[in-house]
């Protein structure tokens, strides 16, 4: 059961936030770490979502009986500009990391570990960059480097119509709008493998992003516009490890942005899926949350 709520921030924001924690049973309600509960399993890690783009932040449901079976509780928030949370234009991509914190102390949270898929990947980074009292470790599922990373050719590999977005918005809001306004959806920006989820255990991601776009563009606009703007923290930043998961085959954010970031985070793991795509990487999804369970039970 998913819970929803609205948390009012100090600068008057809204960010709408889901959680899990009464979906349970009894021995998830108390987070406090890993202790273990009266019949020896562990207490609940919550693990925050970060959603792509365009999407709302409902938790993934294709990843709940993962997390039934190894007692994660799933958190996250609509970003600013989709669904109930309030617009933030000119946020960059470090600011994930304050809402994300904010969330964490309304709702009791003290440790914690993110996920994030697509576009969420970098804002996941960024809490492990900026929250690392806080962040036991990190999964980004097919997300991108930096604009301009050093060394990295970063519309290598881009099916046209999303090259031809991003493009767009490094020439600022206006072409962004326009572009987004005067162009169709492309399927082919998708593989067979990521057409094949997306009818069937991810079909889920079609209802979120059809609810994020019911509420305009403006959430869409100012991620494009994060994405290729300095992110406001250096990948070399994060001390907690992170796990890089990407589908060889991605034509969205293609594998080399997940290569890149892997040689420039201290801790990092790369899983790289050669056959699958943009979508079909979330298939691995479950094996990730395995590994930020296991961390979260290091000493």
């Amino acid at each position: 059961m998913v819970t929803e709520t609205d948390i009012e921030l100090d600068s008057g924001r809204v960010l709408h936030v889901y959680d899990t924690v009464d979906g349970y049973g009894p021995r998830h309600r108390d987070d406090d770490g890993d202790a273990p509960d009266d019949n020896g399993r562990h207490a609940p890690l919550a693990v925050f979502w970060h959603h792509g783009t365009p999407n709302i932040g409902e938790p993934p449901a294709p990843l709940f009986p993962a997390a039934e079976e190894l007692g994660i509780r799933w958190v996250s928030y609509d970003r600013p500009g989709y669904g109930g949370s309030t617009r933030q234009p000119g946020r960059d991509i470090a600011s994930a990391a304050a809402d994300v914190a904010a969330v964490a102390d309304a709702l009791g949270i003290e440790r914690l570990a993110v996920m994030g898929h697509s576009g969420g990947g970098p804002h996941a980074v960024a809490c492990a960059a900026l929250l690392p009292q806080r962040v036991v470790g990190a999964v980004s599922v097919s997300g991108l480097a930096p604009y301009g990373a050093d060394g990295l050719e970063w519309f290598a590999g881009m099916a046209l119509a999303g090259a031809a977005e991003l493009r767009a918005a490094t020439a600022g809001r206006a072409a962004l709008e326009h572009q987004l306004t005067s162009s169709d959806f492309d399927p082919e920006q998708f593989t067979e493998a990521d057409h094949a989820v997306l009818a069937g255990e991810w079909a889920w991601l079609g209802a979120v992003a059809g609810k994020a776009l019911d509420g305009g563009l403006g959430g869409m606009v100012d991620d494009d516009l994060a994405y290729v703007s300095p992110w406001g923290f250096d990948p070399k930043q994060v001390t907690s490890p992170v796990l890089y998961l990407h589908g060889g085959r991605d034509r969205i954010a293609p594998s080399a942005h997940s290569e890149w970031l892997a040689n420039r985070t201290r801790r990092a793991e790369l899983w790289i899926r050669p056959d699958d795509g943009h979508i079909s990487a979330l298939s691995s999804a479950a094996a990730a949350l395995a590994w930020l369970r296991q961390l979260a039970e290091e000493p």
